[in-house]
């Protein structure tokens, strides 16, 4: 197989894993969210506000808030960056629309509570492990929902602000916009709102760290065996793995020997152990987590390099 058949299996892909991170989040918003009129953040979060006082349809509130902030992060960010996330604003757009229209509804044509009375936080749980466990999917094939990611990225590229702040900055003012809301009733019962929303902020942000650590969560292998060529070739061929080879030396035996060291994803674990059992089940072991791998076929160094300037080079050389 070519690299460019590879590019290509690997941006479908991509595309699959958007569409189905797409499916749960609509699932979990639609079903358990909206009935019970829970606030979020995000541009969902204000077409749920808009739908929950005026019953405008909350896709089209979605689209057409993206679509200005399409506008303002084409000019800033670039169609490379968008792509995706076009792609996203246009699916969300149309699996939200489906959903509101084939959700249950009572004789007022008010939606359903699927978990009955007084069951709202149950409800917001499990609608948010959906919807957090959703953008989680969605990011990890380096897609993106829009809305708050455009401002929050915008943002970023001219000042040193983290994208989680922005966004948690953000998602504090659109639910906290609910106390100003007259149809949403007294100010307890506004009140009320605003803490399920920011519990839907903790909950979501939870389950998103948690998926998106526990896909990229990486462990390290040291394999001392007398066969280990031969599990250096298997490693190295069958699953196209780096191996780093070790000189050793016993304390008790005073011989020398190879250690093998890997880095690998977590979830190639399995793999990894059948590879060694295969050649040498008397092989020792050792399996450790690691905080963080960065370089190629792991994650990239993200941190900002300081700009060295002329003057500042000129001092280093004398």
């Amino acid at each position: 197989m070519t690299i460019d058949h590879k590019l290509v299996l690997k941006e479908v892909g991509d595309y699959v894993g958007i569409t189905l991170g797409l499916l749960l989040y609509t699932f979990g918003f639609t079903f358990f969210l909206m009935p019970y009129e829970i606030v979020t953040g995000g541009v969902s979060g204000i077409g749920a506000i808009v739908y929950y006082a005026t019953h405008f349809p909350i896709n089209y509130t979605y689209f057409l808030i993206n679509g200005i902030l399409l506008i303002v992060g084409l000019k800033i960010l670039g169609w490379k960056f968008l792509t995706k996330t076009i792609y996203a604003i246009l699916v969300l757009t149309i699996l939200l629309g489906i959903a509101q229209e084939i959700i249950p509804k009572d004789d007022q044509g008010n939606f359903v509570k699927i978990l009955g009375e007084g069951q709202n936080f149950m409800s917001l749980v499990i609608g948010c492990i959906c919807t957090g466990t959703a953008l989680a999917i969605v990011f990890l094939n380096n897609g993106s929902t829009g809305g708050t990611d455009i401002i929050a990225a915008s943002v970023n590229k001219f000042h040193n602000v983290s994208l989680g702040t922005v966004l948690t900055f953000v998602d504090l003012i659109i639910i906290g916009s609910c106390l100003f809301i007259p149809q949403f009733g007294d100010l307890l019962e506004r009140l009320h709102k605003v803490v399920f929303g920011f519990c839907t902020m903790v909950i979501e942000n939870f389950m998103l760290d948690y998926v998106m650590n526990r896909r990229r969560q990486s462990v390290q292998f040291m394999i001392f065996s007398e066969k280990w060529q031969e599990i250096a070739n298997a490693i190295g061929t069958k699953l196209d793995h780096g191996v780093t080879i070790l000189d050793g030396h016993g304390w008790y035996t005073g011989q020398k020997r190879r250690v093998l060291c890997i880095l690998a994803k977590k979830s190639e674990s399995t793999i990894i152990f059948r590879l060694i059992k295969m050649i040498d089940p008397n092989a020792f072991v050792s399996q450790s987590s690691v905080i963080g791998v960065f370089g190629e076929g792991f994650d990239q160094i993200k941190v900002k390099t300081p700009i060295i300037t002329d003057n500042e080079d000129s001092l280093r050389n004398e």
